[in-house]
């Protein structure tokens, strides 16, 4: 490479920061990213890529040869109501990029531009994947099914993170993130007036019992070295003081690292569900659905991406492990790749509240980092 990927992403680092203020200022959820795809393939077109459409989603190819890697960013926003004031505050009532995908989406625009400008230094093909709904939507797969991983050889993608330091690259081995699934269903009993319970079958009290129950799983069943999370997260039952109902309905999320406990949790939920509402003369509904994997990386790629950020004295560190869930893991299941953080956590700015909160911001400072360690891995890989 006969240039400075650092320098470069420093020199066009107005153009990041106005990208991501834009794409901030109108948020679009998951599968309605039409505006900010629009904006994203006019510049790559520009620039000289051949693009095609996924849905909302782009794909974007430069280069040719043997080789191939992929870098990935997200679109969607999410259903959140923005309380930060500040001058690129979202201008879409309900919805805000609360999760940083504005930020991903303008750096990896800049290393488009920058990869461009150097194309004929590529000795091989760099693909850029633009994905929508990866809130829930599980976008990552319609990319997928739209051929965004032909032929590619490996595969990076970035997320800012709040709990590094603000311009750290976070890079870790294995298991990142956690598998995710979702469960909801209803406890079905026999209603009646509340001063007569037993002429009923309450199925409040059933309800609390199997809420009860589903935290064993975890501490109970799951070995003590081992990771994984079952949280009801919202329960809903009756209309009226006197009034016992015949329904509760419930529903909530589970978390694992290995295919194996998340199995596990589902057996035992239904196990201990079945159980419970049997003893008491109840019956039940119960809905279980794994939504994403583990995202675990390849150690040879972390290592490359270490190796990397050396070469070109960008600031890494080892990320710990975190319950969240991201979709990039789909991608990792089918080609060797890292999911990367970049910190941008500044308490002096007041940049410190979690993703998903209405006052999350980004230190746009450093996503000119993020921008040049994204190009440095496509002209090194494809050189190696």
């Amino acid at each position: 490479m006969n240039f400075d990927p650092v320098s470069e992403a420093k020199g066009i680092e107005k153009e990041i920061i106005a990208w991501r203020r834009d794409f901030h200022m109108h948020p679009e959820l998951k599968y309605e990213e039409e505006r900010t795809s629009k904006v994203v393939e006019e510049h790559l077109r520009e620039w000289g890529y051949s693009t095609k459409r996924v849905g909302t989603g782009i794909i974007a190819d430069i280069g040719g040869g043997k080789k191939t890697i992929a870098l990935r960013a997200d679109m969607d926003a999410l259903p959140i109501q923005e309380e930060n004031e500040v001058p690129y505050k979202s201008k879409i009532p309900g919805k805000m990029h609360a999760c940083g995908h504005d930020a991903h989406t303008a750096m990896l625009l800049g290393a488009a531009k920058i990869i461009a400008a150097h194309r004929e230094e590529l000795n091989g093909r760099v693909r850029l994947i633009f994905q929508p709904a990866e809130e829930g939507g599980n976008g990552a797969v319609k990319m997928i099914e739209g051929g965004a991983l032909e032929g590619v050889d490996a595969i990076f993608g970035f997320h800012v993170w709040m709990d590094l330091p603000s311009g750290v690259i976070g890079i870790r081995d294995g298991p990142f993130l956690a598998g995710a699934g979702i469960f909801g269903g209803k406890i079905i009993g026999k209603g009646g007036h509340g001063a007569s319970p037993h002429e009923t079958v309450d199925p409040i009290p059933i309800a609390a019992e199997a809420i009860l129950a589903f935290q064993t799983i975890v501490s109970r069943n799951i070995p003590p070295i081992e990771t994984g999370v079952v949280s009801v997260t919202s329960v809903h039952a009756g209309t009226a003081f006197n009034v016992i109902p015949e329904e509760v309905e419930f529903k909530g999320t589970f978390r694992f690292f290995k295919p194996e406990i998340g199995e596990l949790i589902q057996r035992r939920m239904r196990e201990l569900l079945g159980g419970i509402t049997k003893a008491h003369g109840a019956g039940y509904e119960l809905n279980i659905e794994e939504l994403t994997p583990p995202t675990i990386n390849s150690k040879e790629m972390a290592d490359f991406a270490r190796k990397v950020a050396e070469k070109y004295n960008l600031k890494y560190g080892e990320v710990q492990p975190t319950m969240g869930a991201e979709d990039f893991a789909f991608y990792l299941r089918k080609v060797p790749g890292a999911f990367l953080a970049l910190g941008i956590r500044n308490e002096e700015r007041g940049i410190v509240y979690p993703h998903h909160h209405p006052r999350f911001n980004v230190d746009e400072d450093v996503l000119y980092l993020g921008t040049a360690m994204e190009v440095a891995l496509a002209f090194e890989f494809l050189r190696g």
